[in-house]
């Protein structure tokens, strides 16, 4: 795989009147097509790094290149979901009309939309739904509308900050076979950040381990575990068992590498 962004010294440090550094030092390569999760304790940072990964805020220091280029401002072919996707939406938009969002003005001809719209909501199975609005959905539905957005605009790579952390336990497990067959479908590169460790492991191929703030990357832990993955059987496999308990301990004592599986 070829390496699509390159992270390396990132750090930002919040002005003020009492200065806080939230990320310390971050290097590491996105390859290209990759399924990448980010886990670390609370407030460790992850979101301000999201925002720094995407264009929408400046890093105090450090570089971030997407397809060998700088990132410059928020580039045209990254897209971003969110973790409150019921800000996201426009209530008085239709869930089509939500997803048309995604394209500028006079960037797509008026059946290419049309046909990305109906793709993007086939692809989260929400075809039935495209004339509703948002507040006609529940949790999850809306966050699959929020998905299909991203998705119609076609972007190389995907970041989502959080984006299952509010909806019950049954609609997040739905959701995360969702992610793995759109990214199935779509072969684009995602980036994840959340705080279960069980989910890092469940859709990644690699997990980043920060530190807790200012944060560092403590390991990569590459995921080796066979597709296509199942809710049950896959959690239920020793590998699967040993990579999130190695995990857990290697946020809980700041650093340790996962032993070898037995």
């Amino acid at each position: 795989m070829t390496d699509l962004m390159t992270i390396e010294g990132l750090g930002h440090v919040y002005e003020g009147k009492d200065p806080f550094e939230a990320i310390g030092r971050l290097d590491f390569t996105i390859p290209e097509g990759a399924f990448v999760s980010i886990v670390g304790p609370s407030g460790c940072g992850k979101t301000t790094m999201l925002r720094c990964l995407s264009g929408l805020m400046t890093p105090t220091r450090g570089t971030v290149t997407l397809d060998g280029k700088p990132l410059d401002g928020v580039p045209h072919d990254l897209a971003l979901v969110f973790q409150d996707y019921s800000r996201s939406l426009f209530p008085w938009r239709t869930v089509a009309g939500n997803v048309a969002f995604a394209f500028p003005r006079g960037q797509v001809s008026k059946q290419e939309r049309q046909e990305r719209i109906e793709e993007s909501l086939d692809a989260v199975g929400l075809s039935e739904a495209a004339g509703k609005y948002p507040w006609q959905l529940s949790g999850g539905m809306q966050q699959r509308v929020a998905i299909a957005r991203a998705l119609a605009y076609r972007p190389r790579i995907l970041l989502m900050d959080e984006p299952f952390a509010s909806v019950d336990a049954q609609t997040r497990a739905e959701l995360e076979d969702l992610m793995l067959a759109v990214r199935e479908r779509f072969r684009m590169t995602i980036l994840f950040v959340t705080h279960d460790i069980d989910e890092s492991v469940y859709l990644g191929d690699r997990v980043l381990v920060l530190s807790k703030s200012p944060s560092t990357i403590v390991q990569a832990v590459d995921i080796d575990l066979p597709s296509p993955r199942d809710q049950v059987t896959t959690r239920e496999l020793d590998a699967f068992v040993h990579l999130r308990g190695a995990i857990a301990r290697m946020i809980r004592d700041g650093g340790a590498a996962p032993t070898p599986s037995p």
